[in-house]
């Protein structure tokens, strides 16, 4: 997203001296216009970044009333949380007159300013996004908010933009949960966490330490990892299990990746909890159909 007025149909025509009709029809495939000519027109369109209004349009082809639309950007679809997340917001932008539209980042910071760029330019009210696990550049929401688009952080947030955000205590439950896992006996508790660019890793395992410190254990780098999927998590806990000295305990940054931890350690003969304790964060569907059932802090969505 640039910050200079976006390139219109308008513009386009004047640049290729044709009309605005000639060059709505050929972005539209219609076969009024010449194959050369369509080419021509979608070339200068790709090459200065030409994105059509396709809720404008679309609206202009029905005869409802323009709806009020909320950008949402989620990083992954396939996380429960994140669905929860949608599944609440929809219901509330519905009870007030608005939709939403839903975009995924697949953790991708490029993907993700692009993302902005469209919703921009397609005149959205407002954006909530939690940011893609990439980002460490945050131009593109300042840039948001600069031209007046509201902009609302939820989960994973951006601590260096002045605006809105909707989270949980992080650090408290990672607290509490490590807390439980010594109450239990636990006094080796491994770390899964997230990139340490996301406030939610670092309040996380913030959390997990702090919780040691004050049982006055210190936490162990050999038990610190970044794993924060399921795949990932069971090629590291075999790894880890295969060790002379091993864990008694994992506490995981979320639940799929503590779901790797927990089939991984039973096909490898350990029993859970009696041998391993195992704790996640967020309380999905998934945790409770584990065997055993997953010990989780609950994350509402």
């Amino acid at each position: 997203m640039e910050d200079k007025a976006p390139v219109t149909m308008k513009d386009i025509a004047k640049a290729l001296g044709v009309s605005v009709a000639t060059v709505s029809r050929a972005l539209s495939d219609n076969p009024r216009i010449s194959a050369e000519t369509r080419e021509n027109i979608k070339r200068y369109a790709r090459e200065h970044n030409f994105l059509p209004n396709f809720i404008a349009t679309s609206l202009r082809k029905s005869r409802v009333q323009p709806m009020k639309i909320i950008g949402v950007i989620i990083p992954q679809f396939t996380h429960y949380y994140f669905t929860s997340i949608l599944t609440g917001i929809e219901e509330e932008a519905w009870k007030h007159g608005y939709r939403i539209l839903v975009a995924q980042s697949g953790e991708q910071y490029e993907r993700e300013v692009e993302i902005c760029r469209s919703f921009y330019e397609n005149k959205v009210c407002g954006i909530i996004v939690s940011q893609a696990k990439d980002t460490v550049k945050y131009e593109h929401f300042q840039q948001l908010l600069d031209q007046g688009v509201p902009l609302v952080f939820y989960d994973r947030i951006c601590t260096s933009i002045n605006t809105s955000r909707v989270v949980v205590d992080d650090y408290l439950g990672s607290l509490r949960a490590v807390e439980y896992l010594i109450e239990t006996g636990c006094r080796h508790i491994a770390f899964y966490g997230g990139p340490k660019n996301l406030e939610i890793s670092k309040n996380r395992y913030n959390g997990y330490c702090d919780a040691l410190l004050k049982a006055r254990l210190t936490p162990d780098p050999r038990f610190i990892v970044e794993c924060d999927d399921r795949q990932k998590a069971e090629t590291v806990t075999e790894q880890m299990l295969s060790q002379e000295d091993i864990p008694d305990a994992f506490f995981a940054i979320n639940d799929d990746t503590a779901i790797g931890i927990l089939h991984t350690a039973k096909r490898m003969g350990y029993r859970i909890p009696q041998d391993i304790s195992i704790c996640g964060f967020t309380n999905g569907e998934r945790a409770v159909a584990c065997d055993p059932m997953l010990t989780t802090v609950e994350q509402r969505g």
